[in-house]
């Protein structure tokens, strides 16, 4: 994916939004190593509830840092608001550097990692920017990106640049951040002609909610619209 030693990166403005929705599979028999459907399965209720929506997406936040500090990486929640206008939405903690950040740049980048940045990934999420440059950290590469000012990570396949335009306090610790996607950028080979995501190239993983692990995508089941014929539907 690399072309005259630059990672050669295709441009989608103003319609593209790029976060991967993920299902999981429901309560069932066992077939194989995996959980297949049961017509009457027995349920229990755990004894702590909690957001247990395996796998959620697994993304890099990047956002400007304050003046002569470093700029932020952070691991936040992250969820598609809408797919037309395409709108982001993020969950930060008020101890994150990025919270602050976030509301006096009012922009920010999505960095959708893969498989061979996991342990930076988790170096991130596992440090804060009050101790070291997370860059220098991580080993991973500072860029620019190309609408919104903000940093992004180079060996990320897909940039989501995000313009806030609403943010909302949800006690007693979080704020969501609800952003506009002005321009999402990939590696070549990540998309094809039409712009859809060719997950069985590229070692995408999802964090599961439940057990704190990350696994890549695996096989491909379906598709939104199977059941009345279409192919059309992205988001």
């Amino acid at each position: 994916m690399k072309k005259n030693n630059k990672i050669a990166r295709r441009v989608f403005l103003k319609k593209t939004a790029a976060t991967t929705l993920f299902a999981g599979l429901p309560a069932g028999f066992q077939k194989g190593n995996v959980l297949m459907i049961n017509k009457n399965p027995s349920r229990r209720t755990l004894a702590e509830p909690g957001p247990m929506i395996p796998p959620v997406p697994a993304i890099l936040l990047t956002v400007k840092g304050q003046p002569n500090d470093p700029d932020e990486i952070s691991v936040v929640w992250t969820f598609v608001v809408n797919g037309e206008p395409p709108q982001v939405g993020i969950s930060v903690h008020e101890e994150h550097v990025a919270e602050g950040l976030l509301k006096r740049h009012g922009e920010f980048v999505l960095n959708v990692p893969i498989a061979e940045i996991v342990e930076a990934f988790d170096r991130v999420d596992m440090n804060s920017s009050r101790v070291a440059d997370k860059f220098v950290l991580s080993g991973l590469t500072r860029g620019r990106a190309i609408r919104v000012d903000a940093p992004m990570i180079e060996e990320s396949p897909i940039h989501v640049e995000c313009r806030i335009f609403n943010t909302i306090d949800v006690p007693p610790v979080r704020t969501l951040f609800l952003a506009e996607v002005v321009a999402t950028t990939v590696h070549d080979g990540v998309c094809d002609k039409d712009g859809r995501l060719l997950l069985d190239k590229v070692a995408f993983f999802g964090m599961t909610a439940g057990s704190g692990e990350f696994y890549t995508m695996g096989r491909a089941v379906g598709h939104i619209g199977m059941t009345v014929g279409r192919r059309d539907i992205k988001y």
